[in-house]
């Protein structure tokens, strides 16, 4: 299984050109290399309950070439949108976007390329290096993180200092999808004691995007989350990749003491998309509210997995994972609750709902708990995979609403969760977009 995923551009030449072509530190250069090891000794899935639902055969990945020499565009936008703090935006490779209000440029927060920010600020430093260097900002079990951590030449840095309260939110907006290039980058997000922040990551299809007849393209990312003591931090993400593209993703979260994290994230594009988020709950009072959403059509593949991990007292995790499946579409969802012996009074829930609205539409949900601390508030789990309710359709039937029409509000109420903590208006209304130009399909599938 260590072999199974063979990539020809990770190899310690590779490596060395990123560090000599950025100039970076020894410690920098030494924790690439470090991954590059760890990517070659590990298995693609190293938890022995989830390795029959690893499916990569569709990745065409010896036919890819990642982006090495990155940097600003010609020219780059300066102005921050309407209701956002920030804008950060990276196509191709290429940072095309870079803006902060004058209010979050008064509150020292940066938002901005390692490249490009640290020369700026050299004080942050140091926190770059606490948070990577070891790895310990990504699962030391995971070999698709550690590619990031190799291999990314693009690092983005989002520094929220203390007491600071956004009440907009800071916009990350990725694009890709020229066939044959692929863009690897890290995400670091700290967020000082006190702060309030509202974060919105958007991955689009460029310009340059293509079919999938056409040839494949890769976004490979990681959001690696600090959140000091008191920090609250809301993380949305919408994934709408055109269907050439290969997403592979790592969401990695440190809470401290009373520290409370909101993940909302909604995928329908891409051939493949493939996540893992890990949220440790090291400090006492933290908390986690998590929900995720696929929906998926065609040939489409979305592979995601969540570990909650619960290391400090009285910490609570609210997990929800949801996926619509079309045509010949699947979906993977696989959970991990831990609680730790040091964890008393954990209160901590993990559900998995899949609908599949096509006879070889295909989902699987595995819901699992580890538990060496018997004084808990709550450790549970749920999941299901089937049809519509035909009860609720006929409901609202009863109610004069079509067949068809019951059909697409049942579907979309379902997944209305995550779209309605989308922290930017405009970005919720496409969403819903999105969502809604899938449901052809779904017509189309049951007329035949």
């Amino acid at each position: 299984m260590a072999d199974a995923l063979k990539l020809r551009f990770a190899d310690e030449a590779t490596v060395n050109r990123i560090a000599d072509l950025y100039q970076e530190p020894d410690w920098m250069r030494a924790d690439r290399h470090a991954a590059l090891k760890l990517f070659h000794e590990l298995p693609v899935e190293s938890n022995p309950l989830f390795t029959l639902y690893v499916d990569l055969r569709q990745a065409k990945l010896d036919e890819i070439e990642p982006y090495v020499e990155t940097g600003d565009a010609s020219s780059v936008a300066d102005v921050v949108p309407e209701g956002a703090a920030a804008l950060i935006e990276i196509a191709e490779g290429r940072v095309v976007a870079r803006a902060l209000s004058p209010a979050a440029k008064a509150a020292g927060v940066v938002v901005d390329t390692l490249t490009h920010g640290l020369p700026q600020n050299p004080d942050l430093m140091p926190l770059v290096r606490q948070m990577t260097d070891g790895g310990e900002s990504l699962p030391a079990d995971d070999k698709l993180a550690q590619v990031a951590r190799a291999l990314a030449p693009v690092g983005v840095l989002v520094h929220v200092p203390k007491n600071v309260v956004l009440d907009d939110p800071i916009v990350l907006r990725w694009g890709a999808g020229t066939p044959g290039r692929g863009l690897i980058s890290r995400t670091l997000v700290n967020i000082g004691e006190n702060a309030q922040v509202k974060l919105l990551e958007e991955q689009v299809a460029s310009q340059a995007h293509a079919t999938a007849d056409d040839g494949q393209s890769l976004w490979w990312g990681t959001s690696e989350v600090q959140l000091a003591r008191g920090a609250n931090l809301s993380y949305a993400a919408q994934q709408d990749f055109a269907p050439n593209t290969l997403a592979f993703v790592n969401r990695h979260a440190t809470l401290d003491r009373d520290a409370h994290l909101r993940w909302a994230l909604a995928s329908v594009g891409g051939a493949i998309h493939k996540s893992r988020i890990d949220n440790r709950l090291v400090g006492r009072g933290s908390g986690v509210s998590q929900v995720e959403i696929g929906f998926g059509d065609g040939k489409q593949l979305f592979d995601l997995t969540s570990y909650t991990r619960h290391i400090g007292e009285d910490t609570t995790g609210d997990l929800l994972s949801k996926g619509v499946f079309l045509d010949r579409a699947r979906g993977y969802f696989k959970g991990m609750i831990t609680i730790e012996r040091s964890a008393k009074g954990t209160d901590s829930f993990l559900g998995e709902f899949a609908m599949l609205l096509a006879k070889a539409a295909r989902s699987v949900t595995i819901p699992s708990l580890e538990i060496d601390q018997p004084d808990v508030r709550r450790a549970s789990h749920s999941s299901s995979v089937g049809p519509i309710d035909e009860n609720e359709i006929f409901y609202l039937m009863s109610r004069g609403i079509p067949r068809e029409l019951a059909r697409k509000f049942i579907v979309l109420g379902f997944l209305e969760p995550v779209v309605a903590r989308i922290p930017l208006e405009q970005a919720q209304e496409r969403l819903r977009g999105l969502l809604d130009a899938k449901w052809p399909s779904a017509m189309s599938q049951e007329a035949a």
